[in-house]
């Protein structure tokens, strides 16, 4: 177990607030905003006696949450009508779901776009509709177009003409390629519907935090894995009863459970989340055999803290590869992944390819 850097001690209590130096401050700033997490750290300290050198670097980014958060609200109405006129339901997925949901993990968190689902057989109309209200495709090379369109699970990302926001259309949470990829149908069918439109709705909590889980563990772009984590504790504390032990059992009825079992481990090794010890047993069946879960061990400890100086070590580097290469894996099998990937690389080479 690697140390556990001051952001995060900061997060569990473990460290309090009150009695931090200012050098500590200077410290705890740094690493919430390589982590993304300054806004939601103001929200967290509220009441918290801050010294005026670092609460203004808090408050900013709580004003800059709140604004993007009353953003994304407005995006959503204009969704509304989308949906009204498609006649079918979209589905937000992350942020947009934690926001429609009124959930606290919305509370000073950053966001980057919209991410929506709907069944793959809708995807043309829904995309045609999009552009009419004016999403269009930002991306025009032919190649990713089709590998977009073929393999992946959603369809390259449309940006707003005039106001640039972007939307991620989405008709399963993992890529089709993927031996994991689960039915999406399950997923869409339990949605339930949030605000005053029947339309407009999100994952149920248990497939919300399944897909939070399965999109940190499979995506491989751990650069805000803490945020992530922090996320999916959030999201555990919105039910009363034991939703840890929903979710496992929802988990293994969609094929997602060794995704759980990385989730409920590095919440319960990093964040201190309190996670039955029912649930705890159930996810032990899906953790990797013999040297697997060591291995596993000393990659996520790294790659999920901060990307700063003073949150890793000399592998942390190694880590985030290790597990970026990992990722590439599991989304493809071989024969799809060495072809695309060499394809990339020669485009890059002669400059047009731009990511």
């Amino acid at each position: 177990m690697i140390e556990l850097p001051l952001i995060v001690n900061v997060l569990t209590g473990e460290v309090s607030a009150a009695k931090l130096t200012l050098k500590q401050w200077e410290l705890l700033i740094r690493q919430a905003q390589a982590s993304m997490l300054a806004g939601t750290l103001c929200y967290r300290l509220d009441g918290t006696s801050i010294p005026s050198q670092a609460l203004r670097h808090f408050q900013s980014a709580r004003i800059h949450s709140d604004k993007q958060f009353n953003d994304l609200l407005w995006e959503i109405r204009q969704l509304k009508q989308v949906a009204a006129e498609l006649g079918l339901p979209l589905i937000l997925l992350k942020g947009a779901a934690y926001v429609a949901s009124d959930y606290a993990a919305a509370k000073g968190r950053f966001f980057s776009d919209i991410d929506l689902l709907v069944q793959k057989q809708h995807i043309p109309e829904t995309e045609k509709k999009l552009m009419a209200h004016g999403w269009v495709s930002s991306l025009q090379n032919t190649y990713d177009q089709h590998y977009y369109r073929k393999w992946m699970h959603e369809i390259p990302p449309l940006r707003h003409v005039f106001r640039g926001s972007v939307i991620d259309l989405h008709h399963n949470i993992l890529p089709l390629t993927s031996k994991v990829c689960p039915n999406a149908d399950l997923l869409i069918e339990a949605a339930v519907s949030v605000g005053d439109s029947p339309l407009i709705r999100v994952l149920q909590l248990p497939d919300m935090i399944i897909h939070s889980a399965a999109h940190l563990f499979y995506d491989g772009e751990l650069n805000h894995g803490l945020r992530d984590l922090v996320d999916l504790d959030s999201l555990l504390g919105n039910s009363s009863e034991d939703v840890a032990m929903l979710v496992v059992e929802r988990a293994y009825e969609l094929g997602l459970q060794r995704s759980i079992f990385y989730a409920f481990r590095y919440l319960n090794m990093i964040l201190r989340t309190p996670i039955s010890a029912g649930a705890l047993e159930r996810t032990r069946r899906a953790a990797p055999s013999g040297y697997g879960l060591r291995l596993m061990d000393f990659l996520f400890l790294r790659a999920l803290m901060p990307e700063h100086s003073s949150c890793g070590d000399r592998w942390s580097g190694v880590a985030r590869w290790l597990l970026y290469v990992r990722s590439h894996w599991l989304k493809m099998p071989w024969y799809l992944l060495l072809p695309h990937l060499s394809r990339k690389a020669w485009l890059r080479l002669l400059g047009k390819e731009k990511h």
